[in-house]
């Protein structure tokens, strides 16, 4: 968790928290200025807890609070909002032999947070969450730990419950890591993997989980599903200094279109190290939050690359950009070869192996 609070309201909570300190030194601790003990590594607050909860509730990643759980809930339950947003909530009991994995167990981490806490107390972990007592597929979280996402998240909840009351799940995957499932074991009895999405439809599968960067229209398909979008494409992009941020958009998004591929599978962009940094490009990523990824010309004149261009040899110094740094980037193969956007923008898209 990039940011987590520890609020402790007692003697015994303050120190459990000092305890939890020093195995996880970046978490900040709070406690009542009434049990001011002047440790500086406490944050002492004057304010009600109410008050307090309130405010680490919406500043904070997660949330570890020592005290009652029937508390815990009474103080958050005005401020909830969905699994998406709401921060992780971890409850300890005052005597630290139970940490209880109370608010988004699987998108906030809560449940994660819940093991390493116990194996740091060697406490006993609660978990309730269907997935995780079944001992089967969490499916707002599969590949979570390779940045896929979810590329709508209407059916999480009725696949999620054909997943945990067993009823037969199709799987399809055409791109991304393999080893995704999690336990790293056999796959649950009710879930089957289908080599093509035709067999997947043609299946009696209640509901799918379908892993691939390509656009999917089929509108019966994605009623059953959920899809993901696993990190698999590199845009390779030829550009001039003075080439807008428009200009690169418009040109990805009629190549992303016109080969059915998804934008949020996108990985990176890859171009030619300039001499400065192109400010149509820097404004996309950051727009986008898609890092770039610059090679020098002799790096890129070494990649074999379909299209050669002798007035890009000219001008940059190497026959290929766009191609060049797709390929070289992604470790993979180009599926989209350049297209050229008048009067000075390259386009090529390549997939990383899996």
């Amino acid at each position: 968790m990039d940011k987590t609070a520890i609020l402790a309201i007692t003697k015994n909570g303050i120190n459990i928290a000092t305890l939890l300190k020093k195995h996880f030194t970046s978490w900040e601790i709070f406690a009542p200025s009434k049990l001011s003990n002047n440790d500086s590594q406490i944050r002492w607050f004057e304010e009600t807890t109410t008050s307090k909860v309130k405010e680490l509730f919406s500043s904070y990643d997660a949330m570890i609070c020592i005290f009652s759980l029937g508390a815990v809930i009474r103080l958050i339950a005005p401020h909830l909002k969905d699994k998406k947003t709401d921060p992780a909530v971890v409850v300890i009991d005052d005597t630290a032999k139970f940490v209880i994995s109370t608010l988004s167990g699987h998108l906030g981490g809560a449940n994660e947070l819940t093991e390493k806490i116990s194996d740091a107390l060697h406490a006993t972990p609660v978990i309730t969450t269907a997935a995780d007592v079944n001992k089967t597929i969490p499916v707002d979280l599969v590949g979570k730990e390779f940045g896929w996402i979810i590329d709508d998240h209407t059916n999480v909840t009725k696949v999620s419950a054909f997943m945990v009351n067993e009823e037969k799940i199709g799987v399809f995957q055409d791109a991304g890591e393999k080893d995704w499932w999690s336990p790293k074991k056999e796959l649950p009895k009710n879930v089957h993997i289908y080599n093509t999405l035709n067999d997947l439809v043609q299946s009696d599968c209640k509901g799918f989980l379908i892993i691939t960067d390509k656009i999917i229209e089929d509108k019966k398909i994605l009623e059953q599903a959920v899809v993901y979008r696993p990190k698999t494409l590199t845009v390779g992009i030829g550009l001039h200094w003075d080439t807008t941020k428009e200009t690169i958009k418009e040109g990805m998004n009629f190549c992303l279109s016109k080969f059915k591929l998804s934008p949020k599978s996108i990985a990176k962009f890859a171009s030619i190290k300039k001499e400065s940094d192109v400010k149509g490009l820097q404004e996309l990523s950051e727009e986008t939050n898609i890092p770039i990824e610059y090679f020098e010309k002799e790096t890129l004149a070494t990649i074999i690359i379909p299209n050669p261009s002798d007035v890009v040899q000219t001008f940059e110094g190497t026959p290929s950009v766009s191609e060049a740094a797709a390929i070289k980037a992604s470790g993979g193969e180009l599926i989209v070869q350049k297209h050229k956007f008048p009067p000075n923008l390259t386009i090529a898209i390549a997939r990383r192996s899996s």
